[in-house]
């Protein structure tokens, strides 16, 4: 519910009850990844989707059925063989469908609107939901917050009109606690997926999913050279979501009136921003200065640090000379071995943006885990899934 939240937060300050359908598994060829939400309010108005179109229509519908029950269920929908133009997924994938109610008066209510307003104001939170368990803990929610502290209860008092005897006892502190551990290791990565985990919060017995879905800053994109293939690049790394910081030492380039995309625009040394700035696992570089008294001490900084990705532009015969100045300087071929160079995919690509597109699909597909071959006559899949998170079950990455 998360990629929806700036409209729902206007929806909780407006007092709307609302339901949300939430995508919480999927298999094979499936649209959407784990955390699209299609939310729906009491006068049928409807934001969000869960999957491109497919099964929309149905979805509607368990929603606008949920605010009139109060109950929360989840569906599965696939791809129907003998009617193609019935309900499903005609691309021949399976999504599980989570449908919770959102109503003023309601335990999670308070909850989700915390979680929503610190996404909608950019401010990094996890939100919990249990996804499959016992019909009576369906759509329980924590919300985690980056130092570990948490709002809310998977395992608390029943919900309202549930009999006491239909809620399974457990360690309610005890899974809190240990879904907080988990959410946070999540959110410090800007992951969304789905974990499996003991009612109990151990490892073991009475089993529970649930779905963490990831709010966070957009990711860096940190593009080196106020050049033309610059501007290109920062309109494609916005198109993407990127906070576009652009840096070079020469002020007469480095302007916001030549990039009026990016978030900024630096005018200084660019080794000597990147040691002054922050950076995390998520954020890209792109050198594309090509001038070896900049890039030299630059990538030298640049492949020891722990971002995402470091690509640096040139022509061949520019790349092994770098590559020959940057092994004078103490760098290893283990850290030469991160450097994108010459940057981006094979593309053929001439113009400023056509090299941005051929710079921006290397990214994606870094962050992917594609090949970069083409599709077609190809045997890899479309969708990548993520790697599981170790000792916590099955982990969908969708970040």
């Amino acid at each position: 519910m998360l990629d929806i939240a700036a409209e729902l937060h206007r929806w909780c300050e407006e007092g709307r009850d609302f339901a949300v359908a939430t995508v919480v598994a999927v298999g094979g060829s499936a649209p959407r990844q784990p955390g699209a939400a299609l939310a729906v309010d009491t006068e049928g108005a409807a934001i969000g989707s869960v999957s491109g179109g497919c099964v929309e229509g149905a979805v509607y519908e368990l929603c606008r059925q949920a605010l009139q029950t109060g109950e929360t269920v989840r569906e599965s929908f696939g791809y129907s063989d003998e009617d193609a133009f019935a309900v499903g997924l005609t691309c021949g994938g399976i999504i599980d469908i989570l449908v919770t109610p959102v109503r003023v008066g309601d335990l999670a209510r308070t909850v989700c609107a915390t979680a929503l307003a610190a996404a909608a104001r950019g401010r990094p939170a996890a939100l919990a939901r249990i996804t499959q368990g016992p019909a009576a803990l369906l759509g329980r929610t924590l919300l985690v917050h980056p130092d570990g502290t948490h709002e809310g209860t998977l395992g608390g008092p029943p919900a309202q009109d549930t009999p006491v005897q239909d809620v399974p006892a457990r360690d309610a502190a005890g899974l809190d606690r240990a879904v907080a551990g988990v959410a946070r290791a999540m959110l410090d990565s800007g992951r969304t997926g789905t974990v499996a985990i003991g009612a109990d919060g151990s490892l073991c017995g009475e089993p529970l999913e649930l779905l963490v879905e990831s709010s966070v800053p957009p990711p860096r994109m940190i593009v080196f050279g106020a050049i033309d293939f610059a501007a290109a690049l920062v309109r494609v790394a916005k198109f993407l979501g990127y906070h576009v910081t652009v840096c070079d030492a020469r002020p007469v380039f480095a302007t916001a009136r030549r990039f009026p995309g990016a978030d900024e625009v630096v005018v200084d040394w660019p080794h000597r921003y990147l040691d002054a700035t922050e950076v995390d696992g998520r954020t890209v570089l792109c050198v594309l200065t090509h001038d070896a008294k900049f890039d030299i001490p630059l990538l030298q900084r640049a492949l020891r640090l722990p971002v995402a990705y470091v690509g640096a532009m040139g022509s061949r015969r520019t790349h092994l000379d770098r590559l020959g100045r940057l092994r004078d300087v103490g760098v290893s071929e283990l850290e030469l071995a991160r450097l994108r160079s010459p940057i981006g995919l094979d593309l053929g690509a001439r113009t400023p943006e056509e090299t941005a597109l051929s710079i921006a699909a290397e990214i994606v597909a870094n962050r992917r885990g594609g090949s970069g071959v083409p599709l077609t006559g190809a045997h890899t899949p479309i969708h990548h899934d993520g790697e599981p998170l170790a000792g916590q079950g099955r982990f969908d990455s969708v970040a």
